[in-house]
């Protein structure tokens, strides 16, 4: 299993600081998000008070699209999809739906879906994302770090895409410097080894 690069607690209480390593530790790894984060910094000030945490994101999964999974033929007004996994069904099912209705999208076995439909409506329809593991990543991430914040911490702004994320918080309005403050946090990531 990878470990993190960059694991650090700031807090000027040494104390108080050792023990949200602890937390922060058993929590990550207990959401099984150790193997996903590259570099991660904490920032708890409990005079202020406030919380931060900044991280990088190992590389994530792309996007799963249906050309990944199936084949898609295409005859007159009929595009038939034939299921490679099975895994995806669902999701897919669901964007179909959305996008042509339930009355032209059939299901005659569960390895085939036809559409009816014109070649102007499905000609991209190979590239359609069907679902995107790394959503569920990042929000399994944001999730984890409100679980670490302190208790009552229930002002907050979080952030997550391009391989970043961040989430601050307070029990009472957040800083007008928070921006200067994420930045100077995210700095320290890139600075260190």
């Amino acid at each position: 299993m990878a470990s993190i690069e960059y694991f650090e607690v700031e807090c000027p209480e040494k104390t108080g600081g050792r023990y949200y390593q602890k937390i922060a530790d058993v929590v990550l790894l207990d959401h099984n998000l150790i193997r996903v984060i590259q570099k991660i910094h904490f920032f708890i000030d409990p005079r202020v008070p406030i919380f931060v945490a900044v991280g990088i994101t190992r590389k994530m999964p792309g996007p799963v699209r249906l050309r990944d999974f199936s084949d898609v033929s295409v005859q007159d007004d009929k595009v038939t999809i034939s299921i490679g996994d099975e895994t995806y069904l669902a999701k897919l099912l669901e964007s179909l739906w959305d996008i042509f209705g339930k009355e032209r999208v059939e299901q005659p076995d569960r390895f085939t879906v036809v559409i009816t439909a014109g070649t102007d409506e499905t000609k991209d329809l190979e590239d359609l994302v069907v679902d995107d593991p790394s959503l569920s990543i990042y929000k399994d991430l944001i999730y984890a770090l409100q679980v670490i914040q302190p208790e009552g911490f229930k002002v907050r702004r979080q952030y997550y895409g391009d391989g970043r994320f961040y989430l601050v918080a307070s029990e009472d309005t957040l800083p007008e410097d928070i921006d200067d403050l994420v930045r100077e946090k995210f700095a320290l990531l890139e600075e260190s080894p």
